[in-house]
């Protein structure tokens, strides 16, 4: 094990995070905030600490990255940034506890978005930007920026590309892991800013407009402001309801679309479903709606659309309390916390893909039953998917539901009722944000036990890397040579 490695290049993403915090100086000088001193002792400790593992393991080191350091380095990079973001909460007052402040860092970076706060807008809005913006940092993914500027990592690279973006296709854009990373991140920044772009165009200045862009293409959901994005008018709303949309399709395709390859698109199972699904689940909740609450059709299309691309992206904006909407309705918000955006994009849950690839395989199964004779293949995007690939995505939609049904236990066994419990793990592992009961859209985590916050927040950064990520180095052959 390459230990030396592990912690430089921890030390290099610790640089990175520390850089990113300086930026909180920006709006302490913009709106004169007293603030000054707890951002500073942040980055200063972010960086100090960053650029001593790097100095410390740069003696003598050897750039060859297998998969096991690729997987060890990027569970222990997430816990320890989660760690340092939370310390401009801590140094400045904004959130009480460590407990608080590493659940709010943690729910930030995984782009989870649920929250411990109880009045958002009585925070310094520099903090508020640092809270928008670990969304932003952790949406593409810290790790994979650094195997965009970190050459060195050579073949290396790729595993560590792939341990942290398990949900990033594994169709390379280009030969080189880092040329790759890079256009990906490209696509991110050049979405984040055309959406800040039409925002100011609704009249949103433009403290709010990067806030909310860092949350939208991110799929985070943070915003600065305590109604969330109900307040604002009908063009905002659709603004955001359209970059959701965009973020919660695989980054690839948006890279083959700017290339002019239209077939990619046209010929892409999982995109046809995301869509549908949207689509169809939107009509039906337009009509429960417009005929419950007796409302003009697009008020019910406005708040009908928005909560499912905001829920199914795992965004978590919410521009309406869909607990309050009959059964009917709800239902379906519930059931789509089991399904997720598209593979290779910021949103979390099991993937669209995922849920494609098992109803196929039941098909073509059902198909070899009925006609044992004849030859039936599982084609996804017009390919053969082998039995193996079939098998490991059934396995992994197994181990989420054990994983799911294992943690509601653990909260309630914490004194949380049976309801607040399953939505609050099948939040933090889909990294959605609010759920039901006392976590709905009108409430926060801030009742959550102490305990139950540090879990949840282990949950957060297991949905986030996937669950094998983490899983596998708590196996004993992980660790035998």
């Amino acid at each position: 094990m390459n230990i030396r490695l592990v912690l430089n290049i921890l030390g290099r993403v610790l640089i990175i995070l520390g850089l990113f915090m300086c930026t909180n100086f920006i709006w302490v000088i913009v709106y004169h905030e007293p603030t000054f001193w707890g951002h500073f002792y942040s980055c200063l400790i972010t960086l100090l600490g960053g650029i001593g593992l790097y100095l410390c393991s740069s003696i003598h080191l050897k750039p060859s990255l297998g998969l096991k350091e690729s997987y060890l380095t990027v569970t222990f990079a997430w816990f320890v940034i989660s760690a340092f973001s939370a310390l401009p909460y801590l140094f400045t007052h904004s959130i009480v506890g460590f407990e608080n402040a590493f659940f709010e860092s943690a729910s930030g970076l995984t782009t989870t978005g649920a929250s411990i706060l109880n009045d958002i807008e009585s925070l310094p809005k520099s903090i508020l930007y640092w809270r928008s913006l670990t969304h932003w940092i952790g949406g593409m993914g810290i790790i994979v920026l650094v195997v965009a500027i970190l050459p060195m990592l050579r073949v290396g690279g790729y595993n560590l590309f792939k341990s942290e973006a398990t949900g990033i296709s594994y169709e390379k854009l280009t030969p080189r892991t880092a040329n790759t990373a890079k256009r990906l991140w490209g696509i991110y920044v050049g979405l984040t800013f055309i959406q800040v772009f039409f925002l100011l165009l609704g009249n949103m200045n433009l403290f709010e407009s990067l806030c909310h862009s860092f949350g939208t293409i991110a799929t985070g959901g943070f915003s600065p402001k305590n109604d969330s994005i109900a307040g604002y008018s009908p063009y905002i709303q659709y603004v955001i309801m359209i970059f959701m949309l965009l973020s919660g399709i695989n980054f690839t395709l948006h890279y083959f679309t700017m290339q002019g390859k239209f077939r990619k698109l046209t010929h892409n199972d999982e995109l046809k479903t995301y869509l549908g699904i949207i689509l169809v689940t939107g009509i039906i909740i337009t009509v429960v709606l417009a005929r419950h609450f007796n409302l003009g059709i697009e008020e019910a299309f406005r708040k009908a659309f928005f909560q499912v691309i905001s829920i199914i992206t795992s965004t978590g904006y919410i521009t309406d309390d869909y607990l309050l909407w009959p059964t009917r309705g709800w239902i379906f918000i519930f059931l789509l916390f089991f399904v997720g955006a598209s593979v290779g994009s910021t949103g979390g849950g099991i993937k669209v893909i995922r849920l494609v690839v098992a109803f196929k395989s039941f098909y073509v199964n059902f198909l070899r039953l009925v006609h044992p004779n004849s030859v039936f293949v599982l084609r996804i995007n017009g390919e053969v998917v082998d039995d193996e690939k079939v098998s490991n995505i059934l396995g992994f939609i197994v181990l989420y539901f054990v994983t799911a049904f294992i943690g509601t236990m653990v909260m309630i066994f914490m004194n949380v009722d049976a309801w607040t419990s399953v939505t609050a793990v099948l939040s933090s592992m889909g990294a959605i944000g609010p759920g039901f009961g006392s976590i709905g859209p009108t409430g926060n985590f801030y009742l959550i036990p102490e305990g139950g916050k540090y879990f949840l927040t282990f949950l957060m950064i297991l949905g986030r890397l996937e669950l094998t990520t983490v899983f596998v180095i708590f196996t004993g052959h992980f660790w035998k040579d």
